[in-house]
């Protein structure tokens, strides 16, 4: 080729870097010019650093606007590492030519369209490989780039550029900017850089770049005709730095741009010395393997066989990821798409998460989250896992108070898993993933403060002066409690008190109290100090007793529904209340004055009347006597409905109260069976409701209690107890089960 040596490249091509590492052993050039951002100049030393390992990204982000962030990434196989890396073994330079970060950042439209989508108007925007697969007659563009590029054998290794060249020639020809416009003005700027290399190094320099771009840097231009085209371009201040990235970022799927089909399947044919397939076959099989599915050695051979016929048979020079996958689903996975779903996301995909170096440059909150994450043994992977924390050690607390910081700053590292470990308890479950978004998500935070916990403290003190709802200040109480961010709370507690004088909102209040109880009964678990939180919890619970009951009266269907959430959230969070706090006694009163007035929609009576009956408020008579008045013929049918939704609705076990109480379900059938049949279709679709959340079990043993009938014991059966159990509890029965209870909790027996 004529110098400069211009090599175009598709990125994340394993035959492209392939190609480019001979073309650059062939010429040796004394500097290498690779496609990105011109500020990585002073970062490319750094890839040199045994502790880098790709795949990884340079980061760009807007110092005044973290925000707004670019990446740049490439893997092991990405000809423009290869490139990098070639040009530090062997001394050459290594510069980037494309357009500087800062100005790309400071573009309102990253893409720098304008608008403008018409290409020679097609009013469509070309993909250059489909148009050249196209114009070769495949209608697969990628299985026709794998073929001339990526599985080409070896040879002249700069014949591929050359003629890659002459056909980005032609589609530049035919399509000018190919509908994207930034492009012109990059390749201005990467002409100036040319320029400016071969003025230092004369004609011994090589270019890596997209082959797109081919054309455009062979063009003869003048120094001013490409100046003009970058003049008064908005310009930003950036900051740049590596990160680690991820195969699975790298996948076309994930939404990335330039990304590929198959990271995992490239990065092994780029990194097999000889027999990818065979070498294929055998990673698969040891994946089934340890999934414990049946592969031999014979499978494996098998597939190998399958795979070069079905190459042979497709035309193809060697087997490509199509023949693999068609060999691995019918011989190994032997027809099931279900190993071979694992396969694809394990290995063609691959969850491989890069590596950089400690002395990359990054903002002071990245540096000490980096160092907490080392103290704490708390290894970013990409791999998804779940972590459960025993909170009474202290390792484990201080990863909690960590993940609960981070997810305060808006970083999403940690999840919590609900139900793994219940509400509160001294056990937490976390399900961790890293993405490399959240570098990102770290420099936005860093805004806060050069600490996880300075900036966690910050934030919520910056949350709490500007939250305007009651539950959201409650909530951030919480979260403060579980991130263990003391000097936060007083700030937060000022303005939740602020905020509870002024509220006059039963349903605020009620939606406030959980996290409030939540945060007293569990708080002493993480060491915290919760005393300033009882005062206000009292304080919201008394405001709720003495307003939830006229707040009641006369709601329509759908507050009466979430009325309905709110006592049982209240409930649940008196139950959770110190006994100096909790004012039980008086809630149980509410609920008494619900049940029985008239003006209560019939769902809140309802509900009413089965939490008093749970808490042994109320007798068995009480309940049946509440739920005979409720369902007298003078009862209006919907609201009878109502009534029975409130009372064994839910997910509150009200099948096996039916179940176990055949007194109370013949009192259902009872009026059931009363209902007028012009009525029945109006109370169907609510009964239907109820009873469709029952257990398919719960369901089956009704039908059967009801099918039998009065006399074998069923609905209106007035024997004195129910088949199978006693008339009254046997304590020294129930007694037994303690030793066990607290071996389970971890607690100790109190004799």
């Amino acid at each position: 080729m004529t110098p400069p040596l211009v090599l175009g490249v598709r990125h994340h091509g394993p035959g492209s870097a392939r190609g480019v590492l001979a073309a650059l052993e062939a010429e040796k050039p004394a500097a290498v010019l690779v496609e990105g951002p011109a500020e990585a100049d002073a970062l490319v030393a750094l890839a040199a650093d045994p502790d880098m390992r790709p795949p990884v990204a340079l980061l760009a982000h807007a110092v005044d606007d973290p925000g707004r962030a670019a990446f740049w990434p490439m893997a092991a196989f990405s000809p423009e590492w290869v490139a990098i890396r070639w040009a530090l073994d062997r001394g050459a330079a290594v510069r980037f030519v494309d357009l500087p970060a800062a100005y790309s950042l400071a573009a309102a439209d990253p893409t720098w369209d304008d608008g403008e989508d018409e290409v020679s108007g097609s009013g469509l925007r070309i993909d250059p490989v489909a148009e050249l697969a196209k114009a070769a007659g495949h209608e697969d563009a990628e299985r026709w780039w794998e073929d001339v590029v990526e599985l080409r054998g070896d040879g002249d290794p700069t014949a591929p550029f050359e003629a890659l060249a002459e056909a980005m020639g032609a589609l530049r020809e035919a399509y000018g900017h190919g509908g994207h416009p930034r492009d012109l003005v990059r390749e201005a700027h990467m002409r100036l850089r040319l320029r400016a290399a071969r003025k230092e190094f004369g004609d011994d320099v090589a270019v890596v770049c997209g082959a797109w771009h081919v054309p455009a840097l062979t063009r003869r231009t003048t120094v001013a005709a490409d100046r003009a085209l970058l003049k008064g371009l908005p310009k930003v201040k950036a900051e740049m730095t590596w990160v680690p990235w991820t195969h699975r970022r790298l996948a076309r799927r994930s939404g990335y741009g330039a990304g590929i089909d198959s990271p995992g399947w490239y990065g092994h044919l780029f990194a097999a010395p000889d027999r990818p397939v065979e070498r294929w076959m055998t990673r698969v099989a040891g994946l089934l393997r340890a999934e414990d599915h049946l592969v031999s050695s014979a499978h494996v051979i098998e597939a190998v066989r399958l795979a070069e016929t079905l190459a042979a048979l497709r035309g193809r020079p060697r087997p490509g990821l199509d023949e693999t996958t068609d060999a691995v689903r019918a011989v190994l996975c032997e027809g099931s798409d279900v190993p071979l779903d694992l396969v694809r996301d394990r290995l063609v995909v691959g969850d491989v998460l890069g590596e950089v170096p400690a002395g990359a440059p990054a903002v002071p909150l990245q540096r000490d989250l980096a160092r907490r994450q080392r103290t704490l043994r708390l290894k970013p992977e990409a791999t998804e896992r779940e972590l459960d924390l025993d909170l009474r050690k202290e390792t484990d607390g201080e990863r909690s108070r960590l993940l609960h910081r981070l997810r305060l700053l808006g970083v999403r590292w940690g999840e919590p898993v609900a139900g793994r470990s219940g509400t509160g308890t001294f056990r937490e479950a976390w399900r961790l993933r890293w993405e490399p978004e959240l570098h990102v998500q770290v420099a936005e935070a860093g805004v806060w403060g050069t600490t996880v916990e300075a900036a966690a403290t910050a934030r919520a003190r910056s949350r709490a002066l500007g939250a305007t709802a009651l539950a959201d200040i409650t909530a951030l109480a919480e979260h403060c409690l579980l991130a263990g961010l003391g000097e936060a709370l007083p700030v937060v507690m000022r303005a939740l008190a602020d905020r509870a004088a002024l509220d006059t909102d039963v349903a605020h209040l009620a939606q406030a109290l959980p996290a409030l109880a939540r945060s007293l009964r569990y708080g002493d678990v993480r060491g915290t100090d919760t005393r300033a939180l009882a005062e206000v919890a009292t304080g919201l619970a008394e405001r709720i007793c003495v307003g939830l009951p006229p707040a009641c009266a006369g709601l329509d269907t759908d507050a009466a529904a979430a009325m309905r959430e709110r006592i049982d959230e209240v409930h649940q969070a008196v139950a959770l209340l110190p006994d100096a706090a909790g004012p039980t006694e008086r809630w149980a009163g509410v609920l008494r004055r619900l049940a029985d007035r008239d003006r209560v929609p019939g769902v809140l009576r309802g509900r009413a009347t089965r939490l008093l009956l749970d808490e042994g408020r109320i007798a068995d008579d009480d309940a049946a006597r509440l739920m005979s008045r409720a369902l007298s013929p003078g009862t209006p049918p919907p609201d009878a409905a109502a009534w029975i939704d409130g009372f064994v609705g839910g997910a509150s076990g009200g099948g096996l109260l039916l179940v176990h109480d055949e007194r109370l379900l013949g009192l259902v059938d009872g009026w059931l069976t009363s209902v007028p049949p012009g009525a029945f279709t109006d109370v169907l679709p609510l009964l239907r409701r109820t009873f469709s959340g029952y257990e398919p079990g719960v369901r089956r043993t009704l039908g059967e209690l009801v099918a039998r009938g009065p006399k074998a014991g069923g609905p209106g059966h007035s024997a004195p107890g129910v088949p199978g159990f006693a008339a009254a509890l046997d304590r020294d029965r129930a007694d037994a089960v303690l030793p066990l209870l607290h071996l389970v909790l971890g607690t100790e027996v109190l004799v």
